[in-house]
């Protein structure tokens, strides 16, 4: 095993901010006696749990004030909860059916044909927030349907609240240390764990050392799952809070919405800039990356949502 004192120095010797190395789980829990391993309580599952449910949370206080959407809310708690249901299973089948279609089907049909049931292994990572927003709309449409609801005001709903998750996403992905970004020489470089361990998850935690492993090779690089933490999450959450509780815009049907699409789709791809390309994908041209690509849909669908949205009203005449 490599010496402790060594894998605290790799990241005094790279240069760059340390990374914090805290655990992945929360708490560890050994069931050994009874043949079960160990479990892991960790900050991934907790982050999920946390932003759907703070979400929920949030979308409840909404509903509550019927006035901010004109008089009138656009969902009762019972429906509320029926949508949350779908959602959750949306953002997970969504997002995992996401990332086998845009990236292991154009980048990894060698593993696929290797083993088909790798495309299931949602537990050895791999989900599209892409495929979880399409997930996502393809619930609410649903749900919208069957209980003769008001899409865009539940999209604006979601809009506010959906920055919560990716927040805690995204500061679960700093925790696990992945997703992180390019080489950099700012200040703000980080030198993360790259020391491969077989069969780990993060891969670079050794569970039975308890401890974070390096190769010795690393560089200080972008903490780019906190810049997407605050470009994706905290700013939109901040931004579109103030526009509905203080300037009225939950009345403005597909506002919000549309709003969320594009600042998610703006932080993104000012991220991209910073974020380390999946290697199997790097290669795109024009500078380009998936994410940047598959943002490319948020774009035009929320500027037509805020056109929408502000567009003038045509006056109904009486009969």
């Amino acid at each position: 095993m490599t010496d402790l004192l060594t894998l605290i120095a790799v990241p005094m010797a790279a240069g760059g901010l340390q990374f914090p190395e805290m655990s992945p789980a929360l708490v560890s829990i050994d069931f050994g006696f009874i043949g079960l391993g160990t479990f892991h309580l960790r900050w991934y599952a907790l982050a999920y749990i946390a932003g759907i449910m703070l979400a929920w949370q949030y979308a409840n206080a909404l509903i509550r004030r019927p006035d901010m959407f004109g008089g009138k809310a656009p969902a009762t708690k019972e429906d509320l909860d029926d949508i949350m249901f779908w959602i959750i299973l949306g953002i997970i089948l969504g997002g995992r059916i996401g990332y086998v279609l845009f990236y292991m089907v154009p980048y990894q049909q060698d593993v696929i044909a290797a083993n088909p049931m790798s495309v299931l292994k949602i537990w050895d990572g791999g989900m599209s927030f892409h495929g979880g927003l399409i997930g996502v709309t393809l619930a609410m449409l649903m749900i919208a349907r069957r209980r003769q609801l008001d899409l865009l005001p539940l999209g604006d709903i979601a809009g506010v609240v959906a920055p919560i998750g990716i927040m805690f996403g995204r500061l679960a992905n700093f925790i696990n240390a992945e997703l992180f970004g390019r080489k950099t020489d700012s200040a703000f470089g980080m030198v993360f764990p790259e020391g491969y361990v077989p069969g780990s998850t993060p891969p670079a935690y050794d569970w039975a050392a308890r401890q974070w492993v390096y190769s010795g090779q690393e560089f200080a690089r972008h903490p780019s799952q906190l810049y997407e933490a605050a470009l994706e999450g905290l700013l939109p959450l901040v931004v579109l809070s103030i526009l509905i509780w203080k300037f009225d815009a939950l009345k403005k049907h597909g506002l919000v919405a549309g709003l969320f699409l594009l600042m998610y789709g703006a932080g993104r791809s000012i991220v991209e800039n910073f974020r380390l390309p999946d290697s199997f994908a790097s290669d795109l041209p024009f500078g380009l990356t998936m994410g940047i690509i598959l943002s490319t849909p948020m774009w035009i669908g929320g500027a037509w949502l805020v056109w929408n949205a502000l567009r003038p009203k045509p006056l109904h005449k009486p009969d």
